[in-house]
């Protein structure tokens, strides 16, 4: 039986293509400036984002964390919707390794309204100083939830006014552009910085960048070095990276048709509860007859690997990616009937 692994799109393997681009990439020490592999992805990076420069790191939460570390200083605060990856999934970075105060603010899929914004930032000198508005697009906990762009706008405009930074957590970035049309860029040029991940949708084994200015990027490139994240030939990577972005951002359309090909059959079965008109990307969150986590045990015994959602006690999320074909879904499907029936 061949297994399934809908657990998330990180699971991904480098394609055929991908490993070739990578054993064949032109090296360099990267921390004297001398990988050309990499200078080429964080030029294509800062194009696709609108930005002046990127910087090309090991990971989305290095990624994340170094923002925070450019915008705040220790006691300061972060706002960001209570559902963010800053809060739920970096090992507490947020306080431990900047000593900045998390302020979550409730959310709608894990989008926030400009009067949130404005109501709670603080400035007085008794509260913690309210420093960085941080965003998510699209949003992990939200089920993958694409940000409106006049939302957005109007968001970072009131965080603008309150005198706060702006930093996009735009792991899947690319999924918000590709579902909404919308130009990653469109986004990102309203922020002080973004990051943006390879290793999920996009099929890299490895990395993410953040984007900024070029004196943003500067420091990040400092920052970076402290958490352990400079590289020396690190092109190797990078050039899978690159490989993602020249020839994968067009086909995580397939991904989100997957997911609402996934969700409408769930909608079909007896007792699951999902809403496909709420699937805008490849996440799929669907309540089940059984507790999260007794239905993911009982999925694992068919070979479907999936985890719970978060969203409720009977929440099991499914993500569609690269390697989950038409076919994966609809075989999915076979057996998750299959386990309700028993």
């Amino acid at each position: 039986m061949k297994p399934l692994d809908f657990r998330s799109d990180t699971v991904t393997k480098p394609t055929p293509a991908m490993r070739r681009a990578m054993a064949e990439a032109e090296v360099g020490d990267d921390i004297y400036g001398e990988d050309s592999t990499v200078r080429r992805l964080e030029e294509r990076v800062a194009e696709l984002l609108g930005l002046e420069a990127a910087l090309f790191v090991p990971s989305g939460t290095q990624a994340n964390q170094i923002a925070i570390g450019l915008h705040c200083r220790s006691g300061d605060e972060v706002l960001a919707e209570a559902g963010s990856h800053i809060f739920h999934y970096e090992s507490g970075g947020v306080s431990g390794l900047w000593g900045v105060q998390p302020a979550p603010l409730p959310g709608e899929r894990g989008l926030l309204v400009p009067e949130q914004v404005t109501a709670a930032v603080r400035k007085d000198f008794i509260s913690p100083c309210s420093r960085l508005l941080s965003l998510e697009n699209t949003h992990n906990r939200g089920g993958g939830k694409v940000w409106p762009l006049e939302r957005f706008r109007a968001v970072v405009a009131a965080g603008r006014e309150a005198g706060l930074a702006i930093h996009l957590d735009g792991a899947r970035l690319f999924n918000a552009a590709v579902a909404s049309g919308v130009p990653a860029s469109s986004w990102a040029s309203l922020t002080d910085t973004t990051a943006v991940c390879f290793s999920k949708g996009l099929g890299a084994p490895v990395g993410s960048a953040i984007a900024g200015s070029a004196a943003h990027i500067r420091e990040a490139r400092r920052l970076r070095k402290r958490l352990g994240g400079a590289m020396r030939q690190s092109g190797i990577i990078a050039a899978g990276a690159l490989h993602a972005l020249e020839h994968h951002l067009e086909r995580l359309a397939e991904d989100h048709a997957h997911a609402r090909r996934l969700a409408e059959g769930l909608a079909e079965l007896p007792g699951v509860t999902v809403d496909p008109s709420q699937v805008e990307t490849n996440m799929v969150a669907a309540d089940f007859p059984l507790p999260a986590g007794e239905m993911v045990a009982r999925l694992e015994a068919l070979g479907i690997l999936a985890g719970p959602s978060g969203a409720g006690p009977r929440s099991v999320r499914l993500v569609t990616h690269l390697d989950v074909s038409a076919e994966d879904v609809d075989e999915a499907l076979v057996r998750i009937r299959r386990s309700l029936a028993g």
